[in-house]
């Protein structure tokens, strides 16, 4: 049902300082910009900078994933490495880099891409941190989100979409003390938004039709505009 993951939001307190973060380590092109957010290009998603001072506000602490080739993932660290304190996870094959962002952000690098590419090529990774982690899961697969891996402790929940992941977290500390991202806005392509609307009308807070599409608020208060 949802395509891809067209966008991430963060809420952020200076734009420009935020938008030199990203242009600097991780040469995030400008996609677009106005005087209450920026759009960076990561591959085929949006991360976008966004001033709080409207609704939706975009996402505090999430903690995100790009993608890299693995070819490419060790001249990733050897850039990074100098200006973090890098901390480094494997996932069978893969190896992911994290560090902080201006606004505390844990940001993941995965090196999981075949290929030579030597930039970032995509955003593929959101967590949120859920209140009620059934509840949330049975949400997000109404929508057609596989659940893939569900922790031990059962703070966390794994699901994927195909092309992104999507991670549900009870309030925690994860990897890299990374914490699930409150009041995150993403945007999902589907060829069918009132379809998607249909499978959680009765589960989400609110519902807005906009000139981009449909926005709802989902029982997490995380927003969610299908497009």
């Amino acid at each position: 049902m949802l395509d891809a993951l067209s966008a991430l939001a963060l809420e952020v307190k200076y734009l420009d300082e935020a938008t030199a973060f990203y242009r600097r380590h991780l040469d995030l092109p400008v996609r677009r910009e106005t005087d209450h957010e920026v759009a960076l290009e990561a591959g085929d998603t949006d991360l976008v900078l966004r001033r709080p001072d409207r609704i939706p506000r975009g996402g505090l602490h999430t903690h995100y994933a790009f993608s890299c080739s693995a070819t490419a993932y060790e001249t990733w660290w050897d850039r990074l490495d100098g200006d973090f304190d890098l901390e480094e996870h494997t996932f069978g094959p893969v190896r992911s880099l994290y560090f902080y962002d201006t606004e505390g952000n844990c940001v993941e690098v995965m090196g999981s891409d075949e290929g030579d590419d030597e930039g970032i090529t995509g955003l593929v990774e959101v967590v949120l941190e859920v209140a009620d982690l059934d509840r949330a899961r049975a949400f997000y697969e109404a929508l057609g989100m596989e659940t893939v891996d569900v922790g031990e402790n059962r703070k966390r929940v794994r699901l994927t979409a195909g092309p992104f992941d999507f991670e549900l977290w009870e309030p925690h500390l994860g990897l890299a003390d990374a914490r699930g991202g409150v009041h995150v806005d993403v945007t999902f392509e589907t060829v069918d938004p009132d379809a998607a609307l249909d499978a959680v009308r009765e589960s989400v807070r609110d519902v807005t039709r906009t000139d981009d599409g449909i926005r709802v608020t989902d029982p997490d208060g995380h927003s969610l505009l299908f497009t």
